[in-house]
């Protein structure tokens, strides 16, 4: 078990990795969350993907939206970016709100995180940023910090657990 005062989850795992490796040994950690339950092992891979631009620090998934009430839900994290390669974009913010705006897909953020191991220490090094604060995303404390992070894109949607009636269909779907 980690510390109960950690502000993220990513905090929680650059401490259980200081703990595991203390040698520096591993080099790119991925943090699966727990309120995603049903997430299918085949994508946490594609997670790395990303990672063969040197450039990135952090890689995520993200997915096509498609169930129009996802589009304004804010439990659902949109990715706003730009597309680097086919099936990748490189994330320039994260939102809970409608966006962007306009003709075109909008992104889910699925909320895997892998991390080159420098960019993680230094992203637990800094203090929660504006944006993170008012959006309560952590992932924007890397962006206003300068860190590159890039999203690949899946097709398949993990449940997230945000509410009660959505640990309820998980327990449905993990009990069939």
């Amino acid at each position: 078990m980690t510390r109960p005062d950690h502000q993220s989850g990513s905090d929680r795992i650059h401490e259980a990795l200081a703990a595991l490796d203390p040698e520096k040994r591993v080099a790119t950690v991925v943090n699966v969350q727990g309120d995603l339950p049903t997430i299918d092992p085949a994508i946490i891979g594609a997670a790395l993907r990303p990672f063969e631009d040197v450039a990135v620090d952090i890689a995520t998934l993200g997915v096509e939206i498609e169930r129009e009430e996802e589009k304004s839900n804010p439990n659902v994290v949109k990715i706003v970016g730009s597309p680097v390669a086919p099936g990748r974009l490189k994330a320039l913010y994260f939102t809970r709100a409608t966006a962007p705006w306009g003709d075109g897909p909008l992104y889910h953020h699925i909320g895997l995180y892998a991390y080159r191991r420098a960019a993680l220490e230094r992203f637990v090094a800094l203090r929660p940023s504006p944006l993170e604060i008012r959006e309560r995303l952590e992932q924007l404390r890397a962006l206003e910090a300068g860190m590159r992070i890039d999203a690949e894109i899946v097709r398949s949607v993990p449940l997230g657990v945000d509410t009660p009636d959505d640990l309820e269909r998980a327990r449905q779907l993990l009990s069939s």
